[in-house]
């Protein structure tokens, strides 16, 4: 590529033709990047302002492939900017300051389906509210139709503690409760116990229930689904502790269900191109991957540049990823891996 088009990858978009990426570390700059499916750089752009036809920030970028149109969610400015395939300003919409969209997706023809995370703070604690935190967004005016999920109380995903500092801070889980799924959608309501499927002709179904229940656990044990396939769904349960000094915690373990033999797995997943052996999660990694679960593609990921470089310095590549990496230069941009449906090759 070129100097127009470095960019630390974060992956927001892959279709059939382009994949679209922002910066990781860059985000204040507002540049937004369009390669073509084999990396090669095809559009950069920047619409950064706070004009009525610009973005404040880039929370979420959604494609909406039909109607050839790309939604901005700028929740710094509260509001959603909605351009066509060629970045010119066509509408925005309002969006109420009472709900935070850290998750949306282009749900049909007519809208948007996005998990609120806004939570609540008195004196220093989270204050649980029961409310509905999947919603559709009508993509003309931005008004919300609720999806009602059941629960009996509300758990939050947010733990407030002293750090090192001294100071009273807090820690969100940062998997994901919504997640696409083929046609549908996956919601994980973190105080219920069923997870269910959202499908485009508003079909509420239960997709998996856990037990024991999660009302019941102190502390909470949350269940998050991640790339699924034909046969395996791949999990993850999330355990609500911290430590505020060390600053870690919410462990983690992988899980695998095998719809086939009915059964369920701790596993961990390698990629296959390093002879040294690198875990790979198919649920939550960071930096972020993105889990697509379309008909072609499950997930794609990110390999960055000078890992690879250092990797095929000391003889740990094989395969594919070895002739990339024979290429690269540590300061080029990252590798993107499209992780296809066996039955897609």
């Amino acid at each position: 590529t070129n100097d127009e088009f470095i960019t630390s990858a974060n992956l927001r978009i892959v279709n059939k033709d382009i994949l679209i990426v922002t910066n990781t570390n860059r985000m204040g700059e507002g540049n937004i990047f369009i390669f073509d499916r084999n990396g090669r750089g095809l559009q950069r752009v920047n619409r950064l302002g706070q004009g009525g036809e610009e973005y404040a920030n880039m929370q979420s970028i959604i494609l909406d492939e039909e109607m050839d149109e790309i939604y901005v969610n700028s929740t710094f400015s509260l509001k959603m900017i909605v351009y066509d395939r060629s970045w010119n300003f066509k509408r925005s919409f309002p969006q109420r300051d009472d709900i935070v969209l850290n998750r949306i997706g282009n749900f049909d023809r007519d809208h948007l389906i996005a998990h609120d995370s806004y939570f609540r703070f008195e004196n220093g604690t989270v204050k649980d509210e029961k409310r509905n935190c999947f919603l559709l967004i009508s993509k003309q005016d931005g008004s919300i139709t609720e999806i009602s999920t059941p629960y009996k109380e509300k758990i939050a995903s947010i733990l407030m503690g002293t750090g090192a500092d001294g100071r009273l801070t807090d820690r969100s889980i940062s998997n994901r409760e919504l997640i696409p799924y083929r046609s549908s959608w996956i919601l994980t309501e973190l105080s219920a116990d069923t997870i269910y499927s959202y499908s485009p002709d508003r079909t509420l179904k239960p997709f998996m229930v856990r037990t024991p229940s999660v009302q019941s656990m102190d502390p909470e044990i949350f269940l998050f689904p991640g790339v699924l396939t034909d046969r395996y769904y791949f999990m993850q349960t999330v355990k609500k502790t911290y430590d505020f000094v060390a600053d870690t915690g919410f462990p983690r373990t992988d899980l695998m269900y095998d719809r086939q033999e009915n059964a369920i797995y701790e596993y961990v997943l390698y990629n296959d191109d390093f002879t040294t052996k690198r875990p790979i999660s198919m649920v939550f990694e960071i930096p972020m991957y993105t889990i697509v679960n379309n008909d072609e593609i499950a997930f794609m990921k990110r390999i960055e540049a000078p890992d690879l470089v250092e990797a095929y310095g000391k003889g740990e590549l094989k395969g594919r990823l070895k002739e990339i990496a024979a290429g690269l230069d540590e300061e080029d941009n990252a590798v993107i891996m499209l992780a296809k449906h066996k039955n897609n090759n």
